[in-house]
């Protein structure tokens, strides 16, 4: 079979090695749980506990604060101290509820239900009510996001099992340890679209997840297993749904505008946990890795934990790290501040001895073409970093700079070793600030 991409891109160097056989294994948290009450795109949840309240593992503990926003729940039991604020991975200041850990474990009643016994609304309802979101690191709302507005015009459900970033190898143990839930999941959201095929998308660097998946799918005429080309950022969404239907969208549309619904590997797993086990999203799998850590590996961890809690558990630093990234290196946060709380989205960690970023120095561009060459949007990323740099706004948007999907491809391949990337995202989020206070 054809292995299928997209044009652009670029070959880093994967990494993956120093995580990617070592099997999930469960760390838990210590005596407090800082769970942030923003961990989605949109609203931040409304509380619905109070100082001294005893809760329960998956006990509501805040509500969607609005349509575009998400449950959260408590993943441990004991009693809660209260409200405050902490940072986020990006540096914000959120606020989160404080819990005190027994480390009883005990938790709510959990209601199952088989596949052939749900409808689509109680599947929408169970999704809901269980706060799931995008996993893969945008945490959309999982029920908005699966209730667009003409359903009968969805026909492919994109798996995006891709894992293109460097490091990260969350996707693929999940793809091998948890084959028979991940199918599940995509069969739960197969059965809101009539019309819908699902197609796994995998790089060609997990022939064992795509002959395991393959097998397993062998009688399943409504679910693909879609070799793809290892190449960055062959997860992007756009590039996803280009590469395996053709279909092309931009900055203004939605994929269910083209007739997808795109969705990672670990997001079927929340979706099937949701629906069938009836347990809240309260945990979550994610990539330690990096060339200065004890135990590299794949870690079942619990929201509100911190990134400090999970690097001390699992042995510390052997080397002392210059960068630490929360995600991936090339499109993750620097984080500054160990204590952070993990969230529904974190799917990675990466600690770095060297930070051979900041070991470069820019120079003049030199108009070699090479980000041109690279750019999945087609776009011309160093004309878009000069109109950035020089407040040039009208520049940027006639150089269509709102359709840069932020990758960091360019800087990585550019001699003069420009901060292309980040000029852009600057420029956009200005923009889309600015666009937004016109409305």
């Amino acid at each position: 079979m054809k292995h299928l991409s997209f044009e652009g891109g670029i070959h880093p160097g994967d990494f993956k090695d120093i995580a990617k056989n070592h099997e999930i294994k469960e760390v838990l948290p210590g005596d407090i749980v800082l769970i942030p009450l923003s961990q989605h795109i949109g609203a931040p949840a409304i509380p619905l506990v109070e100082k001294g309240d005893e809760v329960l593992v998956g006990q509501l503990i805040a509500e969607a604060g609005g349509f575009v926003s998400a449950n959260v729940h408590s993943s441990v039991s004991g009693k809660v101290k209260g409200i405050k604020s902490s940072f986020s991975t990006t540096g914000f200041q959120v606020q989160c509820i404080e819990i005190e850990n027994n480390h009883l474990y005990e938790h709510v009643s959990f209601d199952s239900r088989l596949l052939e016994n749900v409808e689509k609304e109680e599947i929408l309802e169970r999704i809901k009510n269980a706060g799931v979101v995008g996993m893969g690191g945008a945490g959309f709302p999982s029920h908005v996001k699966l209730a667009p507005k003409n359903p009968e015009a969805i026909d492919c459900l994109i798996v995006n099992a891709a894992e293109c970033e460097p490091y990260i190898t969350a996707d693929y143990r999940c793809m091998l340890e948890a084959s028979d839930e991940f199918l599940l999941g995509i069969e739960v959201v197969l059965k809101l679209f009539d019309k819908a095929v699902a197609y796994i998308g995998i790089e060609d660097n997990k022939m064992d997840c795509i002959a395991l998946l393959q097998d397993k799918c062998k009688d399943k005429d409504n679910i693909k297993v879609i070799p793809l080309v290892t190449k960055y950022p062959q997860g992007g969404e756009r590039q996803l749904i280009h590469a395996i239907t053709g279909r092309k969208l931009n900055s203004s549309m939605l994929p269910n505008d083209v007739g997808c619904i795109v969705n990672n590997v670990e997001s079927f797993i929340a979706i099937k946990k949701a629906v069938i086990d009836g347990i809240p999203a309260y945990q979550r799998i994610l990539t330690l890795s990096g060339d200065c850590l004890q135990s590299p590996g794949n870690y079942l961890i619990s929201v509100g934990m911190t990134h400090q809690e999970l690097i001390d558990q699992t042995g510390g630093f052997v080397l002392t790290p210059s960068k630490i990234i929360s995600g991936g290196p090339m499109m993750g946060f620097s984080i500054f501040h160990l204590d952070t709380p993990f969230t529904k989205t974190s799917s990675s960690i990466v600690c770095l001895h060297e930070d051979v970023v900041s070991m470069c120095e820019s120079s003049v561009c030199i108009n070699c073409g090479r980000c041109v060459s690279v750019c999945p949007s087609k776009l011309v990323p160093s004309r878009l970093a000069k109109a950035a740099e020089n407040g040039d706004q009208q520049g940027f948007m006639d150089y269509h700079g709102l359709e840069c999907i932020e990758c960091g491809s360019c800087s990585y391949v550019c001699p003069a070793k420009k901060h292309l990337k980040q000029s852009i995202s600057n420029a956009k989020k200005q923009i889309i600030a600015k666009n937004r206070g016109k409305k």
